[in-house]
């Protein structure tokens, strides 16, 4: 049976994401994805997708608003750009998306299918009805406007769709897994995003089968007009009802709160005090002599052991995705403006890594894992300074880094700060210099 993930309530924003930092996120979406292929395959891609917490986890590591509900589109989109060239190469396809791109989803899978052989027939009614669950079966107030399906070769998927409700100003996150999936109407999702807000009608529960078997008895021997006459009497009173249905078991679930900058209380500080002292640590050992990416200092690192916690962490790790947002900052300035120049050198590592272990040289993909077995082994003694001073010194330093958000470039305070990078490519000026 597919397994649930749990839930999250995520704050409803508009807006969009510019083209600087969308472009940033298609390529360190898709590198993020080649190196868990590398060391995991492709179903464990799909797991990571179908899990709610990592999944806002990792639109966070990319600078995105990390508690929004942007980040379902953006992360979705991002993969979907970034991975289409690599289709061939790894076997996974990101189909569907926002609005008008939902729609075309199905026409997207039978065109996957012709590609590689898988039914494609199949996989589009597939995706229809995984729609239609979460919108007529699932009644909860949140109106479904997005919809991603993503497709192995081997014909496994994860679909992740949203839904929102402009009168609470939230949106719900829908996850589902193929993997273990028996039934499209008992049970199905791998998880379903958003707290409990009243009561809501799940057709898909276990509990609910009963009714859905009498919602067949009662159309097969009343008929369409039999029903409305019933429930005429029941709109006037005239029946009690049925009795209310035990409520849901409450399952794990993350908050996103309201508030968009980020606050001590959204961050975990042992875990970010770990991750700074394993980067300080390992950093001039395995980065500075192994790597040899040119300009790899402290501040690109740090951003490197989030990424690394991305790719080897535990589903445990990401409890508080608010944590991740410290290695690119956010695209609105909380915790910090994008640091651009770190972003960029952040991706080259990445790509380094990934294309020397396709040749065979695992040593800086191993790097990358020796980083965040680091990070969690000093976890329990690890100290350092709290969440605010961590914030205040990047927005300090965010000059240096090419420190961008959709507000515009962060000012230089003082003449003699380093040069502000020229451009929307956000390259480093001759002053800079990692600290």
């Amino acid at each position: 049976m597919a397994r649930r993930a749990g839930s999250a309530d995520l704050p409803l924003h508009g807006g969009h994401v510019p083209r600087w930092l969308a472009d940033r996120m298609t390529r360190l979406g898709a590198v993020v994805s080649e190196a868990i292929v590398h060391h995991y395959g492709r179903d464990e891609l799909l797991r990571r997708l179908a899990h709610p917490f990592w999944f806002q986890s990792f639109g966070a590591v990319m600078g995105m608003d990390w508690h929004s509900s942007g980040i379902t589109t953006s992360v979705l989109g991002a993969l979907k750009r970034g991975l289409a060239p690599l289709a061939g190469e790894l076997g996974i396809h990101v189909c569907g998306g926002r609005g008008r791109h939902s729609r075309r989803t199905p026409d997207e899978l039978l065109a996957v299918g012709e590609r590689t052989g898988l039914d494609g027939a199949a996989l589009a009614g597939a995706s229809r009805l995984v729609a239609k669950v979460d919108s007529t079966a699932v009644q909860d107030g949140f109106d479904l406007y997005l919809h991603g399906f993503v497709v192995t070769d081997d014909g496994r998927w994860a679909v992740i769709q949203q839904g929102m409700s402009d009168e609470r100003r939230q949106a719900r996150r829908y996850h589902w897994l193929s993997e273990g999936l028996e039934s499209f109407v008992d049970v199905p999702h791998a998880a379903i995003d958003g707290v409990a807000q009243g009561k809501i009608v799940n057709l898909t529960d276990r509990r609910a089968a009963a009714s859905r078997r009498g919602q067949l008895d009662l159309l097969q021997s009343l008929g369409p007009d039999g029903i409305a006459r019933e429930l005429a009497v029941l709109d006037r009173g005239g029946s009690d009802g049925p009795a209310d249905a035990a409520r849901q078991p409450l399952l794990p679930h993350l908050v996103m709160p309201a508030h968009h900058d980020v606050r001590p209380g959204d961050v975990m500080a042992r875990r970010l005090h770990a991750t700074l002292a394993a980067a300080a640590d390992r950093g001039p050992e395995d980065f500075a002599q192994l790597l040899l990416v040119p300009g790899v200092g402290a501040r690109t690192v740090r951003a490197l052991a989030l990424v690394a916690e991305v790719v080897h962490g535990a589903p445990c790790r990401f409890a508080d995705p608010a944590r991740f947002s410290f290695a690119h900052g956010g695209k609105d300035r909380h915790p910090f403006p994008v640091p651009l120049l770190v972003y960029d050198r952040t991706i080259a590592v990445l790509k380094s890594a990934v294309r020397r272990a396709k040749l065979g040289s695992e040593e800086e993909l191993a790097a990358l894992q020796r980083l965040d077995a680091q990070a969690r082994r000093i976890e329990r003694q690890a100290t350092g300074p709290s969440v605010d001073a961590v914030i205040a010194r990047e927005r300090r330093l965010s000059p240096s880094y090419g420190g961008r958000s959709v507000f515009g470039w962060e000012p230089a305070e003082a003449p003699d700060a380093a040069v502000r990078p020229a451009g929307a490519a956000g390259s480093p000026g001759r002053g800079w210099r990692e600290r």
